[in-house]
């Protein structure tokens, strides 16, 4: 079968949408491309079982939207997949409603977050085929390759529209016009996977303009779905595709094979390891003593997102052993009565803590913060502000970035907006972060002003000293600039 994975092109004034493997969409001034883990190990799946697949990434090729549909016209795919997220969702079904015309034999379907928190409003309001819920439609979609071709049973995960003729759906719900084959199973065996075939899936278009990436070409890994802790209020990817107590990762040896054959083969300088949470504890230690053992810690530098209570000073020291560079870290607020209510389970004790055993030991902590919980007040978000500040000038962290909390449907946030009238649109497309969508104490522009105050705040004499005084090589100046104007370009995404 001929199945195309697809990004299209989004132009908007506003940016470069962020839409591919990100938990939080938002356009860039200064883009970004995120390599999308899912969908890559379903295409080098799908190819390992025989099928023809087609990455058509429009947004990281940058192509005019004329161009990429010419090239989907071209191969004329059996299935088309398309990732889609809140903010876009409805380009996407205007999209499908348009191709279907030109492609009526084509099956089109839908995965990612918001699909799977509400599934059966894009059959209400597109012409979509399919709907895959649930994070594992890396294996969900060789089985709706397998059910066109070879005719076996779809296991749960589906809502199929009733109109899409090559699908043969028995023993499932009927809602309305849709047939539902029951909620997804997280349960597959992620060691068995495939590696990713980092050819077909285009690899180099997200192996420079990525802001996790000191070193390049760099390029991601997936170890985990998603997050270990998986319990965030306003975490839409812990909430729908991979819930709470869904966590499942690869051995820490298979992460390393797979590891030790994108060194080998495509000659990476940095590897940043995307799950929510990496792996912590013991089995981060043990994928740290394979690179050490091995010598590929000499190969790559590494980089990951952690939690604070994440790993000890052992454990740091040994990533630090291992190489790894960079260590993403979910701060979210200052304001310990925030951290509770979003069911952050941490004290800002801890956060300082783990910040400072991670940067102790040699490694660059990086923190991500949110305003705009409608319970903080000006005071509040000052807090956050000045809690930030505290850390860049104790040394604790190198570099920090700010969003405006949205509640995406299918989180708890979002119901407990719902219960209490905080909302000031269900307008999908506000909900970009460019704005606030709940209601809250403090003005949008002293929210925004706010968040760029975050950016300016590691704008201080010892902290800029420090940098300077850190540079070791021409890499290291080069990192520096591009971190600036990465820093202006949020300025101006918030301004």
């Amino acid at each position: 079968m001929k199945i195309s994975i697809s990004y299209p092109p989004l132009p908007s004034e506003l940016g470069v949408p962020l839409l591919g493997q990100n938990r939080q969409f938002q356009y860039f001034h200064k883009p970004t491309y995120i390599y999308p883990m899912v969908p890559a190990y379903a295409a080098s799946l799908l190819k390992e079982n025989g099928h023809e697949v087609f990455w058509q990434d429009g947004i990281a090729e940058k192509k005019t939207y004329d161009e990429w549909e010419k090239e989907l016209l071209g191969v004329s795919p059996d299935i088309v997949v398309f990732e889609s997220k809140c903010p876009v969702i409805e380009k996407h079904w205007k999209l499908i409603d348009s191709l279907k015309e030109k492609l009526p034999e084509t099956l089109f379907v839908l995965v990612g977050d918001h699909v799977t928190a509400r599934p059966l409003e894009s059959f209400e309001n597109s012409k979509v085929d399919v709907v895959i819920t649930g994070g594992d439609y890396d294996f969900l979609l060789l089985d709706l390759a397998n059910h066109l071709e070879k005719g076996t049973p779809l296991p749960p995960g589906f809502y199929v529209s009733e109109i899409a003729k090559r699908l043969k759906v028995e023993n499932a719900e009927k809602i309305d016009n849709v047939f539902f084959t029951g909620k997804a199973l997280l349960d597959h065996d992620l060691d068995s996977l495939p590696f990713i075939d980092r050819d077909l899936t285009k690899w180099r278009l997200y192996a420079y303009e990525n802001g996790n990436f000191k070193y390049t070409p760099g390029t991601y890994t997936y170890s985990g779905r998603d997050c270990w802790w998986g319990k965030c209020t306003f975490c839409v990817w812990d909430n729908t595709i991979n819930p709470c107590g869904s966590y499942r990762s690869f051995s820490p040896e298979r992460l390393f094979a797979e590891v030790k054959h994108i060194i080998d083969n495509y000659h990476v300088k940095e590897i940043f390891d995307d799950a929510g949470s990496m792996f912590a504890g013991d089995r981060m230690k043990k994928f740290c003593r394979l690179l050490i053992e091995s010598g590929y810690n000499k190969k790559a530098v590494f980089g990951c997102n952690m939690r604070f209570d994440g790993m000890d000073k052992e454990g740091y020291e040994l990533m630090k052993e291992a190489n790894f560079r960079f260590v993403l870290f979910g701060l979210e607020s200052g304001n310990q009565k925030t951290l509770d209510r979003i069911n952050k389970g941490l004290t800002l004790e801890q956060i300082e803590k783990g910040a400072k055993l991670c940067k102790e030991a040699g490694l660059q902590p990086h923190v991500t913060l949110m305003l705009g919980y409608p319970w903080e007040t000006l005071e509040d978000a000052r807090r956050t502000v000045d809690f930030a500040k505290r850390l860049f000038k104790l040394g604790c962290i190198d570099t920090l970035q700010a969003t405006v909390c949205i509640p995406y449907p299918g989180t708890p946030l979002y119901k407990e907006c719902e219960e209490n009238g905080w909302l000031l649109t269900k307008n999908y497309s506000d909900y970009d972060m460019r704005g606030m969508v709940m209601k809250s104490p403090i003005g949008e522009k002293e929210l925004m002003d706010l968040t760029r105050q975050i950016y300016r705040s590691f704008m201080s004499p010892s902290f800029i000293w420090r940098k300077i005084i850190g540079i070791r090589s021409f890499s290291d100046i080069k990192f520096l600039f591009t971190a600036g104007l990465r820093v202006l370009g949020h300025l101006t995404d918030f301004s």
